[in-house]
């Protein structure tokens, strides 16, 4: 099921930083578009991408994958 409303080409691990705001989608909203605004506090992927989005985790403690970085 898949979501056209999900950014194609999610941002690098590289551009994300503590402390960016962000938009995330939580593993429960997938194929959704139920998104959510947050701080990061913690990056969780290892890896420089990845095809859904950099796995993080929100200052409120939620966890999903970057969609977007807020400007």
């Amino acid at each position: 099921m898949d979501n056209n409303n999900d950014n194609p080409n999610p941002p690098e691990r590289s551009k994300i930083k503590e402390g960016t705001a962000v938009w995330i989608i939580e593993k429960e909203n997938y194929g959704t578009n139920k998104y959510k605004q947050g701080i990061v506090k913690d990056i969780l992927s290892p890896r420089e991408n990845h095809p859904r989005g950099i796995k993080v985790r929100l200052m409120d403690g939620s966890v999903g994958r970057v969609q977007w970085i807020m400007e």
